[in-house]
């Protein structure tokens, strides 16, 4: 079951495909989203959530809490 709740703030970008002859067309890079169940030690449960990556890292580094705080958001706006 896919997640619908989005800790994360990552955007896409964009910039351009160039082929051989430098011809430029519009391209989009996508985040690298990852559906995780992340433990939440305050409530003892599991919660489904969609981050990316390179996020998936920074909580692992520096704890849910912890990456929770430096995005502005709390416990109650992930459940």
């Amino acid at each position: 079951m896919a997640s619908k709740r989005k800790i994360s703030t990552v955007t896409p970008q964009f910039g351009n495909n160039r082929s051989h002859s430098l011809k430029a067309t519009r391209r989009q890079f996508k985040p690298n989203y990852q559906s995780k169940r992340l433990w939440v030690s305050e409530l003892g449960q599991f919660v489904r959530v969609k981050v990316t990556a390179g996020e998936l890292r920074t909580i692992d580094k520096i704890g849910l809490n912890g990456f929770l705080k430096q995005q502005g958001l709390t416990v109650k706006d992930i459940v």
